[in-house]
């Protein structure tokens, strides 16, 4: 007897390929988070950027504005988390080792 194949819902591989392409993080990375194959969710990222394409006409120069100041604006927060990560990393290790200075 084979193994039966997972199957997964349309939802769930749109939602997959959002974190790749909404997080910034690497195909690896989620594949592994999630418990999936690179090969299979890097083609459900494939599938999902080119449902995402849309023409330039589609946007007037109102939404073209806001939208370059959003990419410009979720750039620098993804800048701000990353700085984030690491002092909240930093600070824990500063404070449960046994060297560590506490007040």
């Amino acid at each position: 007897m084979g193994a039966k194949r997972k199957s997964y819902t349309p939802k769930y591989r749109q939602e997959a390929a959002r974190l790749v392409i909404d997080t910034g993080r690497t195909i690896a990375q989620v594949a592994r988070e999630i418990g999936v194959g690179e090969q299979l969710l890097g083609r459900w990222v494939a599938i999902e950027r080119s449902r995402m394409v849309d023409p330039p006409a589609a946007l007037d120069v109102d939404e073209r504005a806001e939208l370059e100041r959003l990419r410009g604006e979720n750039a620098e927060l993804r800048m701000d988390r990353e700085f984030l990560k690491k002092a909240a990393a930093f600070f824990a290790t500063e404070t449960s080792s046994p060297s560590g200075r506490s007040r």
